[in-house]
């Protein structure tokens, strides 16, 4: 699941919409809503998020984090390390190879600590 999947699938439900229903609405298929908040498919583009945005009436804050959200979503990442040091390909790499054992508690550490 990406976060701006994880966000709108939070909104759908706190509203009481099914993903028939917002589909339908936002002239989607109900499958490619599924696969975009379960992160089957990549990064929405930027009219489809302010088309979401206006969908949940979103503004100010609101409409920005979900902006936020929608640029660090794109669920197949390559790291370009080319001209940098030899420890930032390391990092790459071992984070590429021990993401999925990492628990959901120290994903949010290390992401603290990048922010």
């Amino acid at each position: 699941m990406t976060p701006f999947g994880s966000r709108c699938r939070d909104l759908r439900r706190q509203r009481g919409l099914t993903l028939k229903r917002m589909a339908a609405d936002l002239n989607l298929s109900a499958a490619y809503l599924s696969a975009l908040e379960h992160g089957q498919r990549g990064r929405p583009s930027p009219g489809l998020v302010m088309q979401i945005l206006g969908y949940f009436d979103l503004i100010w804050d609101e409409a920005e984090e979900m902006k936020g959200l929608a640029e660090l979503s794109q669920p197949k990442v390559t790291i370009d390390t080319s001209g940098l040091s030899p420890t930032a390909t390391e990092l790459a790499n071992r984070l590429q190879r021990c993401i999925r054992q990492l628990s959901e508690a120290r994903l949010q550490e290390l992401l603290a600590r990048l922010e």
